[in-house]
């Protein structure tokens, strides 16, 4: 499975941004799918999951009620909705994809996640 993230850029506090990611290849096998982000100098750390069919999702408490995930499995595309954003969003933003099943407890866990993409840079400014 290979993955694409789009949709970074500079953006004022306040602002939004719409994140893409495109898989390719054995999409068929992808179960769960989520982002993460790695800041400045801090370690990667979780954002949001989402099942495979969409109907469950969990948040990092960091950005629930600004950020939305959701998946549209007809164009193998997961993306990520950043509203209200803070000059603490500033982050390389990760796309990841599981293959097979998760155990709900290790959702938000890197390790379980299987193949990644290549990181889209979102600078938020003041």
């Amino acid at each position: 499975v290979q993955l694409q993230a789009s949709g970074g850029g500079l953006v004022q506090a306040g602002g939004s941004l719409r994140l893409s990611c495109a898989t390719s290849g054995r999409t068929f096998s992808i179960t769960n799918m989520a982002w993460f982000r790695r800041a400045p100098g801090k370690e990667r750390e979780f954002v949001a999951t989402i099942s495979r069919n969409g109907r469950i999702i969990q948040y990092a408490d960091s950005v629930k009620g600004r950020f939305t995930i959701s998946r549209d499995n007809a164009k193998n595309t997961l993306y990520l909705q950043m509203n209200s954003l803070k000059l603490e969003d500033t982050a390389v933003y990760y796309c990841a994809a599981a293959n097979g099943a998760v155990v709900y407890s290790d959702w938000q866990r890197e390790v379980r996640y299987d193949s990644w993409g290549q990181g889209t840079l979102v600078t938020v400014s003041s």
